[in-house]
């Protein structure tokens, strides 16, 4: 392999050494469906209120995050967190995709970039890529565009269910602390309504392993005016248990 400028843009696009079968703790036999929730407390809510059973397990050297089995008019789907950061939730969905995992909803907050209430619903259809994961399943580029087909999917499940959304970029960084003034207004005058720090990662490692993936973010803290205002979107609890359920009825017929 040639050096490149910069290690990320040096793209093997080759299996790796490493891979999930190597591993007794990888998951085996899940369902083709699967959605991942950036909440813990709402996956563990909508769990109970299914009825659900873990069926796997998704170990690390920090946290071990259940996986469930849902059950939705006949139809199997996986219901699991996703671990925070582009690293931990590309790996994540390599290994559940190892495991028979085909189509992915992923749902979760976003800062929101523009003037937008607290729960608006906004559809990732492309994402700056300002991570370090995403180049190591796609060959680099300063976007990258989520599969159009799936998108419109999950526009037309959220308009039969009467829920106000938009469709749009989103900014991928793994630097929470580094959204500075001048990289927001940077980043919305390419057209951003949102950061957060996986969507770049998760559409370009899905891709890669052919599996079908598409986002839910709701608007949580607001980086749009002058001052940062957190909104106490993390206590939003009938937000993000709402957004399970939507992403998991987006998944059922994906």
């Amino acid at each position: 392999m040639d050096r490149k400028e910069l290690p990320l843009f040096e793209f093997d696009g080759k299996e790796g050494k490493v891979r999930p079968d190597h591993y007794v703790s990888t998951p085996k036999n899940l369902p083709e469906r699967c959605v991942i929730a950036f909440s813990k407390s709402s996956v563990k809510a909508i769990a109970e209120k299914y009825g659900a059973a873990v069926i796997a397990e998704k170990p690390s050297c920090t946290v071990n995050l259940p996986i469930y089995e849902v059950n939705i008019d006949g139809v199997k789907i996986a219901l699991t967190t996703g671990f925070l950061g582009s690293a931990g939730s590309s790996n994540q969905i390599y290994e559940l995709c190892a495991a028979g995992v085909k189509k992915i909803i992923a749902c979760g907050a976003a800062g929101t970039l523009t003037d937008k209430p607290l729960g608006a619903l906004v559809i990732p259809d492309c994402a700056v890529r300002d991570e370090g994961a995403s180049y190591h399943y796609a060959p680099p580029s300063y976007e990258i565009k989520a599969d159009a087909w799936v998108v419109e999917h999950i526009g037309n499940v959220l308009t039969k269910l009467g829920l106000p959304h938009v469709a749009g970029k989103t900014w991928t960084t793994d630097a929470f602390y580094r959204e500075t003034e001048d990289k927001i207004a940077l980043r919305r005058s390419q057209g951003c309504l949102t950061v957060e720090m996986e969507c770049a990662a998760m559409i370009a490692v899905s891709r890669f392993l052919n599996a079908k993936f598409g986002q839910i973010l709701y608007c949580g803290d607001d980086l749009s005016g002058t001052d940062y205002d957190t909104r106490h979107f993390a206590h939003a609890d009938d937000v993000r248990r709402n957004l399970v359920e939507y992403a998991l009825k987006c998944v059922k017929d994906l």
